[in-house]
C-alpha cells in the first residue's frame, strides 16, 4: 500500500503508467478474499489498472513437490512477468524493505550459503526494482499511519513454523534485544559489500573464461590442464556457473565431488542431478546426459 500510493503520487511527474498485480493463492479462505476486495477497491479510487491471479498454491506445491513459500515466489514472478510480456510494463516494482533482506540474509546463511548468497535482495534486478528497500519495517508503518492510508496484514506472517518467519519474529528481535540499532546497519553493509564482491567474481570468472577457449561453458566442456592451473576457488566459480548454464541446480557435495574429479583418472563421472553426469575424459569435463554412451563408470566410494 505504501508503495502503490508513492507511485500513484509521483506518477504524472514521472509520466509513467502504472498497475497493480494481486496474488491471491487462496491459502486463507475468506481472509485471502478479502484481501483480493481491498485490493480490488483501492485501485479503483486511484483509478489504478488493477491484475488479478488466482492460484490453487497448494496443488501446485504438492505437484511441482516444493515448499508453500517457494511456490508462491514463483507463481508470482512468473505472474509478473507475463504482464510485462502482454502488457507493456517495463518495471516490476516490490515493496521489500530493509527488514526483508536483513531475513533473506539470515536465511541465506542458516542454510549454508556461499558469498553470493549474503548480498540479499537488490535494490534493481533486471527489470525488477525495490525502492523501499532503504526503509525499516517501522518507517513504512509509520508513513501509512501519517498519511491514513489502510492496509491489511497477512496474518500468516506471524506463523513461526514457516522459517522466514521464525527469523522476522524471533531471531531478529532477540539480537536486536542484545544489540540495539546495530543489526539492520551491520547486515546492510554486508549486503553492500557481498554485492560487490559477486560483480568482481563475475566479471574476473568472464575474462577467464574468454581467455582460454577450452572452458567452453556453453558446451559443457571444461579443458582439465586449464582449470587445474586455477587457483581452488576460482575452479568452483566456474564449474558454478556451468552447472547454472545446464540449468542445474547447485549443491555443495555435488559440487565438490566434480571439483574432485579434476583429480581422478579419466572416464570417471559424477551424477549432478535432472538426468545430467559430469564425465572426465580425454583431458575434459563433460556434461553429458545421464543415457549417454559417454556417461559410464559412474563413481563410485573408495573399498566399494
Amino acid at each position: 500500500m505504501a508503495l502503490l500510493h508513492l507511485f500513484s503520487t509521483v506518477s504524472p511527474v514521472l509520466q509513467c503508467r502504472i498497475g497493480v498485480a494481486h496474488c491471491n493463492f487462496s491459502l486463507r479462505g475468506e481472509e485471502s478474499g478479502r484481501d483480493e476486495a481491498f485490493v480490488r477497491d483501492t485501485c479503483l479510487s486511484l483509478g489504478v489498472d488493477c491484475h488479478v491471479r488466482r492460484f490453487d498454491t497448494r496443488k501446485v506445491s504438492a505437484a511441482r513437490k516444493k515448499s508453500i513459500e517457494e511456490t508462491a515466489r514463483i507463481l508470482r514472478y512468473d505472474f509478473f512477468e507475463e504482464l510485462c510480456r502482454e502488457s507493456g510494463y517495463t518495471r516490476i516494482a516490490t515493496g521489500h524493505h530493509v527488514g526483508d533482506n536483513a531475513e533473506t540474509m539470515l536465511f541465506n546463511l542458516f542454510r549454508g550459503t556461499a558469498v553470493s548468497g549474503l548480498k540479499g535482495i537488490r535494490t534493481k534486478h533486471g527489470s525488477i526494482i525495490r525502492p523501499l528497500l532503504p526503509f525499516s519495517r517501522q518507517e513504512v508503518k509509520d508513513y501509512l499511519v501519517e498519511k491514513g492510508i489502510a492496509w491489511r496484514t497477512d496474518r500468516t506472517n506471524l506463523d513461526i513454523n514457516y522459517d522466514r518467519n521464525f527469523i522476522r519474529n524471533r531471531v531478529i528481535p532477540l539480537i536486536e534485544e542484545r544489540f540495539a540499532h546495530k543489526l539492520m546497519p551491520a547486515l546492510q553493509r554486508m549486503s553492500e559489500h557481498a554485492g560487490e564482491l559477486d560483480e568482481f567474481i563475475e566479471r574476473h570468472i568472464d575474462r577467464l573464461t574468454a581467455q582460454h577457449p577450452g572452458l567452453d561453458l556453453n558446451a559443457g566442456k571444461l579443458h582439465i590442464v586449464t582449470m587445474l592451473e586455477l587457483t581452488l576457488f576460482e575452479r568452483k566459480e566456474i564449474l558454478k556457473r556451468a552447472f547454472r548454464v545446464q540449468g542445474l541446480s547447485i549443491d555443495s557435495r555435488v559440487l565438490q565431488r566434480v571439483t574432485d574429479l579434476l583429480g581422478r583418472q579419466s572416464g570417471r563421472s559424477v551424477p549432478v542431478g535432472s538426468g545430467i553426469v559430469v564425465v572426465r575424459k580425454d583431458g575434459y569435463l563433460r556434461f553429458r546426459p545421464e543415457e549417454s554412451p559417454a556417461a559410464i563408470e559412474q563413481e563410485t566410494p573408495p573399498g566399494s
